[in-house]
């Protein structure tokens, strides 16, 4: 099993909102591009933070995975997300990409929109 999958979800989320915070962008557009991916609310994420929920739990039990997720495309440390096999590690990285392009400042809208 993959290591990330076991960590943290309390660890791993506040990078991916530290990313996006250090290229301008907001905590609530993070949880925008997450809540689009996953079904999650606001409110389901910060409880979240404070659970000892893994990575890999959170996608796994995502309420209402998003299926236009399959449009995202593009590479996230030098991998192609649209090649990525293991569904949850694919999930994982559509996550990574997308705040990646919003630290990258693309709009909002157009990642979800």
């Amino acid at each position: 099993m993959n290591q990330v999958f076991e960590m943290p979800f309390s660890k791993i989320y506040p990078l991916l909102i530290a990313k996006a915070q250090r290229k301008g962008r907001t905590r609530q557009e993070v949880d925008a591009v997450t809540a689009w991916l996953t079904g999650y609310t606001p409110q389901n994420l910060e409880e979240f933070l404070r659970s000892d929920l893994t990575y890999g739990d959170f996608f796994r039990q995502a309420p209402k995975p998003n299926p236009q997720s399959i449009r995202v495309t593009g590479k996230i440390c030098g991998v192609r997300v649209e090649t990525i096999a293991d569904p949850l590690m694919r999930q994982i990285r559509i996550l990574d990409k997308l705040v990646d392009d919003l630290a990258k400042g693309k709009a909002l809208e157009r990642l979800i929109g």
